[in-house]
């Protein structure tokens, strides 16, 4: 019942993309306009601009962490070793707060709810490694069989043999979330 509901969801994702994306090249062909900025336009009006600020991702992550300031986050043992496997990320800048936030807290504002090629149940799977949510089941309740069912249904719509919605990237990542929910210990 739940992948069915994903299913529809993605249709009408790829629906929606396929109209905006015709009135941004309408807009483009006949002023000129720069694609990007109008898709950035249109995703501010369709979801808002909810960013968080530096401070705010900064506050989030020092709070996780119980530090009071990004000094004590680099000394936190917690820390370290929460980030040992997460290879480089730059503290000067607001996507390395950004990843940290994704990795540790969830889905950033206005990050919730994205559509694209990469996003499957407004997340893009690139992005955050949420299988459960990506599946559309609750990790408390649904069993092996829930498991197989998403997956299957989200297969027919990805495999790289679909020449309609088919993308071998997006995939080969449904098929690691799989395993990884499915793989015993």
């Amino acid at each position: 019942m739940a992948a069915k509901k994903t299913t529809s969801k993605r249709e009408k994702e790829i629906q929606r993309e396929k109209e905006i994306k015709c009135e941004i090249k309408s807009l483009i062909d006949k002023y000129g306009y720069n694609e990007q900025v109008l898709s950035d336009f249109a995703k501010f009006v369709l979801y808002g601009n909810q960013a968080l600020t530096l401070p705010e991702l900064k506050q989030a992550i020092y709070q996780h962490f119980n530090v009071k300031d990004t000094t004590n986050l680099k000394k936190s043992g917690m820390f370290q070793m929460a980030t040992s496997s997460m290879g480089k990320f730059n503290l000067a800048k607001k996507d390395g707060w950004e990843s940290l936030y994704r990795k540790f807290i969830g889905i950033l504002p206005h990050e919730k709810n994205e559509t694209g090629r990469t996003c499957i149940n407004g997340i893009n799977i690139f992005k955050y490694n949420m299988p459960w949510k990506v599946f559309d089941l609750d990790p408390e309740t649904s069993n092996i069989d829930d498991i197989k069912l998403s997956y299957r249904n989200l297969s027919k719509i990805y495999h790289p043999d679909n020449p309609q919605t088919g993308d071998a990237e997006v995939f080969h990542r449904l098929t690691i979330f799989y395993e990884s929910l499915t793989e015993r210990f």
